[in-house]
């Protein structure tokens, strides 16, 4: 009877305690993470480093030099090296370690085993990242971050880069018009692309940027940013309008940049290299951040003279893809389906928007218009995407690389109210101003809430 108090009064605390590991893994994963997982994790690789390496094929038969020392110094075998490895680094998602790799490794040879390693060392996922010649960085993560995302505090933002989601790999995915000027944004209904579009808006909106928009939709998508907008079009004849006028001020930036070096007005502009950037701060033209939503309606006719209209917006829209980079205007591109479909000039304009975002779609050849040209790799990936994961996609660039990101929830009213306090950062243009939309004084009580993109 004793014995069986003693087994009592011993199980019910374990008991306990496990149960409350697994809701604490379950409700609260970075904290599971950092009291329990963590240092598993760390005896784990610190314990079995040197056999896992030997069993993923990434261990090299020592130098002469220091075969002749083993032997000598220990009479033992000489075994192949493993990769020198560095101090571990925790993170709150994750460990971190830099390995020095062994004369005739590479970094492919340790990403084909990333798979491997992560079984090995019980974590979420293992990334590699080449840091200098020689060494590479594993970044280990502990959980599914993508499950509840959790920007970091350091996202990595500034003038023209905006933080708008969190990869797999717990690091921000920033979107750089600098470095990627255009970008097309696929996703079916409810897969969190409007989510995105809304931290693309909210970013901007606190900078010196002008921002325009093309909303067929009655601008439902983009007028309750309008306090913050420079332009919008809510419907074919409007963005036929507003188009041409993006031209001719993407001309006019031209002659400014000619004007300033020297360049004979008879260049043409394709001969142009400089840009709005060589310009002297107190002269260059302010970025233009052109937002399409729902391209496809541009393409769609019913009669021939809405034909000869839509080739018109499709050649303009070609051009301001192919030229407006150096003059400061960029392109984000937002459909459902984008293809060679869609009419005349679809595939030429989708070659000139070198970023890649793609979100759940309807079908396989929708992924592959995102994400085929350039990464076909991730077309699997971008077809795998649950429909109860809104916000999740695959993003992928013409560098051939990819990865899954997720954007945080971010409420339409709390986005529209940005807006509205940013209001007083709209630039002067004076070409724009035909464009600019009507600001109601008068705002609803609230704002009916979407299904959270991170539920």
């Amino acid at each position: 009877m004793s014995e069986l108090m003693t087994l009592v009064e011993v199980g019910g605390p374990v008991a306990g305690l496990g149960a409350g590991a697994a809701y604490l893994r379950a409700r609260h994963p970075a904290a599971y993470w950092s009291a329990v997982g963590m240092p598993a994790s760390a005896v784990r690789l610190v314990g079995s480093y040197g056999s896992v390496m030997d069993s993923c094929g990434l261990t090299v038969q020592p130098s002469r030099l220091r075969a002749l020392a083993v032997r000598a110094a220990t009479r033992r075998e000489v075994r192949p090296v493993p990769p020198r490895r560095g101090m571990l680094r925790p993170t709150s998602t994750g460990l971190r370690i830099r390995l020095r790799l062994a004369p005739g490794q590479e970094p492919a040879d340790v990403a084909a085993s990333a798979e491997r390693l992560r079984h090995a060392w019980g974590v979420h996922g293992v990334y590699v990242q080449p840091v200098k010649p020689g060494v590479v960085e594993l970044r280990l993560v502990g959980f599914d971050v993508l499950q509840r995302v959790r920007m970091p505090r350091k996202a990595g933002g500034g003038f023209l880069r905006v933080p708008v989601a969190l990869r797999e790999d717990a690091t921000a995915f920033v979107r750089d018009y600098r470095a990627i000027p255009h970008e097309l944004v696929l996703g079916a209904t409810l897969s969190g692309k409007s989510m995105y579009l809304r931290h693309l808006i909210t970013g901007l909106a606190a900078q010196p940027v002008a921002l325009a928009g093309i909303d067929c939709k009655r601008g439902v998508e983009l007028a309750p940013f309008a306090p913050r907008l420079s332009a919008l079009a809510t419907d074919a004849g409007q963005a036929a309008e507003l188009l041409p006028t993006l031209v001719q001020e993407m001309e006019d930036r031209y002659d400014l940049i000619r004007a300033r070096q020297g360049i004979a007005p008879s260049t043409p502009d394709e001969e142009i290299t400089s840009d709005v950037w060589g310009l002297p701060e107190a002269e260059r033209p302010v970025p233009i951040v052109l937002l399409v939503d729902e391209v496809a309606e541009l393409f769609l006719v019913a009669t021939k003279k809405d034909e000869e209209r839509r080739d018109d917006m499709v050649t303009q829209l070609i051009r301001l893809a192919q030229l407006g980079r150096a003059a400061g205007i960029y392109l984000e591109v937002c459909g459902q389906r984008f293809g060679a479909e869609l009419g005349k000039g679809a595939t030429m304009l989708r070659a000139q928007l070198s970023g890649r975002v793609c979100h759940r779609v309807n079908d396989e050849p929708s992924a592959k218009m995102a994400l085929g040209d350039i990464a076909p790799e991730a077309v699997a990936a971008a077809c795998t995407i649950a429909p109860e994961r809104p916000g999740l996609a695959v993003v992928g660039d013409t560098s051939g690389g990819w990865s899954r990101i997720r954007t945080p929830y971010l409420s339409l009213a709390d986005a529209a109210a940005h807006c509205e306090r940013t209001a007083h950062l709209v630039p002067d243009l004076p070409a724009l101003k035909p464009f600019r939309p009507a600001v109601s004084t008068v705002r609803p009580a609230s704002l009916t809430k979407p299904r959270p993109a991170t539920a």
